[in-house]
């Protein structure tokens, strides 16, 4: 399975605290390997690990960077592919299937996001050319990436589990 992870970029701790977190989560739950937050956010990291502790996927990587462009950098130089989801893309109906075999970087804006970020992604992807949130953005780039199979995903490591329902609520909870 190829490596995934998701950069966040222009996080503003005041301001995107709640969508940042979605985010990351969106990431875990539909089967990234890691995500990336482009400054510092102790509570926004604090938050996921929280999530990773109760609700499993300790083997999900968390990390800050201080400056993406260098981390982009660097995930290139390492031979890795990097996608960026803007509503300037080409449409996700009409672009190029990506490569399998390389890892790849996701990397969703906040702010207005600098231009050097599409000049230097391999691929400039949109879910829709209008304005949209960026987690759904991603759950969609996500799920299309892998054909749905991250929806029956189940974390061995957790300490809380839903029981899928007709009807009502079924939580279990481990000791």
């Amino acid at each position: 399975m190829r490596k995934v992870y998701v950069l966040r970029l222009g996080h503003r701790p005041k301001r995107d605290k709640r969508v940042t977190t979605h985010v990351a989560l969106v990431a875990r739950a539909f089967n990234a390997n890691g995500f990336v937050l482009e400054g510092d956010d102790s509570h926004v990291l604090a938050a996921v690990r929280g999530v990773l502790e109760r609700w499993g996927g300790m083997g999900f990587a968390i990390e800050s960077t201080r400056d993406g462009k260098t981390y982009v950098r660097e995930w290139k130089r390492a031979g890795g592919i990097v996608a960026h989801l803007t509503m300037y893309g080409i449409n996700i109906a009409n672009a190029p299937r990506i490569p399998q075999r390389k890892p790849l970087l996701v990397v969703v804006g906040a702010e207005k996001v600098d231009p050097w970020f599409y000049h230097n992604a391999d691929y400039n992807i949109a879910i829709g050319n209008q304005p949209h949130s960026e987690v759904a953005a991603l759950a969609i780039f996500l799920d299309r990436l892998g054909n749905g199979k991250e929806l029956g995903k189940r974390f061995p490591d957790a300490r809380i589990r839903i029981i899928p329902q007709k009807a009502g609520k079924r939580v279990v909870r481990a000791n």
